[in-house]
């Protein structure tokens, strides 16, 4: 496995332990359709939430949520669009971006950012 894909991996399992923290319901894992991959389904209250994980272990090329693009938000709306339709969801719906820092100390930071595109 790629360095990248277990960094990634990784990144998902803190984000999942971190949103439990905050009281989140973990819905779903990798969601697929078609060329989409939604991270983390999560939910809070009556808001289906989904969730891109962004994990980097440097800023030499920007901070892990500014990897969340245009093209990278349209295709989780895309398949998040394919999945309430599947689930006959019928509530508030949200899009977050999780990001996760791997500090040189060994630490990490964790950035929630609720809305952060729709």
């Amino acid at each position: 496995m790629a360095i990248h894909n277990t960094t990634g991996s990784w990144g998902e399992t803190q984000a999942t332990t971190f949103l439990e923290g905050k009281g989140y319901e973990i819905i779903e894992k990798n969601y697929r359709h078609k060329h989409a991959e939604i991270d983390l389904i999560v939910k809070k209250n009556k808001t289906l939430i989904f969730v891109e994980v962004k994990t980097r272990s440097g800023t030499g090329f920007g901070m892990p949520e500014e990897f969340v693009n245009y093209t990278k938000a349209k295709l989780i709306m895309k398949a998040a669009e394919n999945y309430i339709y599947a689930k006959d969801w019928h509530f508030d719906i949200r899009f977050d971006i999780v990001s996760i820092l791997i500090l040189s100390s060994g630490g990490i930071n964790i950035k929630h950012i609720e809305d952060a595109f729709s």
